[in-house]
């Protein structure tokens, strides 16, 4: 008897395939809620964004109203109000949350996500995430972005990436290994992970048309400790085994310690924040 329970190429996902998309969706979620364990570290050691790139994000908002969508402990919204924008934050972290409202005690933060956002319809002018948006269940989230912006309105999203043209940059990424410094964390990827034809795996396109993309100017100053330190803090590292996680960030301090341009005193990490913009459809 011929075996039925394969299915033909085409045809309805077998038992396999199944199982690998919740396995996907598993590890995403994983990934994504491990930031509240290391909530104080991302605080004090991931960097700010460029200003330049925040302006250009905003440049064809229709006012001032921007809501931070997955704001995390604050990098983008005191920027933000830095540039003098009327903030709203909505994080759905409790940890993060409380030291996003202790940096930023007069800005209002409230808990919610990109999938439940607790604002009134039409009420932003814009929607910005920083290192967020790649966390967004799209098909419910792109929905809630639309409903809660103004017509016309702007959804950025921006991420700060090692700019891996710079030879020792590109040595780190190597040693360091793609937990340390993964998808969308250095420029050559995050370009890829953004272009027009990865949209769709941010589910982008099919609500918001096709995007603009600028990349701009930034770094962060930085010693051999505190890198580590920023490292640590990276998705990969937080659910990765104590044992393993001692060894890659062990070699990373090794890597650091025998480079001129990072085994004494301070550094610039050359870096940019790259921006996506678009306007939903």
């Amino acid at each position: 008897m011929r075996d039925r329970r394969r299915k033909s190429k085409g045809g309805a996902p077998t038992a396999r395939h199944r199982l690998g998309n919740h396995v996907q969706q598993d590890k995403q979620l994983l990934l994504r809620s491990s930031f509240g364990a290391a909530a104080t570290a991302y605080a004090e050691h991931r960097p700010d964004y460029a200003q330049a790139a925040v302006r250009w994000a905003l440049e064809r908002a229709p006012g001032p109203r921007v809501l931070d969508l997955g704001a995390g402990t604050g990098k983008l919204t005191a920027t933000l109000v830095a540039l003098g924008a009327e903030v709203i934050a909505v994080e759905p972290d409790p940890a993060m949350l409380t030291e996003l409202r202790r940096a930023l005690p007069t800005v209002r933060a409230l808990p919610g996500s990109a999938e439940a956002v607790p604002l009134a319809d039409a009420s932003v002018d814009a929607v910005l995430a920083g290192h967020a948006l790649h966390w967004f269940d799209m098909d419910v989230a792109g929905p809630e972005i639309a409903r809660v912006l103004v017509p016309g309105g702007i959804l950025a999203g921006l991420w700060n990436v090692i700019d891996n043209r710079v030879d020792w940059v590109a040595e780190l990424e190597r040693v360091s290994g793609s937990a340390a410094i993964g998808p969308r964390d250095t420029l050559s990827n995050w370009r890829a992970e953004t272009a027009d034809a990865h949209l769709p795996n941010i589910g982008l396109v099919a609500q918001f048309g096709s995007p603009e993309q600028a990349e701009f100017p930034h770094g962060q100053r930085r010693t051999a400790d505190s890198l580590v330190a920023t490292i640590a803090t990276r998705a990969g590292m937080l659910v990765m085994p104590e044992q393993e996680q001692g060894a890659t960030l062990g070699r990373i301090r090794a890597f650091l310690a025998s480079r001129p341009e990072t085994a004494c005193g301070e550094f610039t990490l050359p870096m940019l924040t790259g921006v996506l913009r678009v306007r939903p459809l």
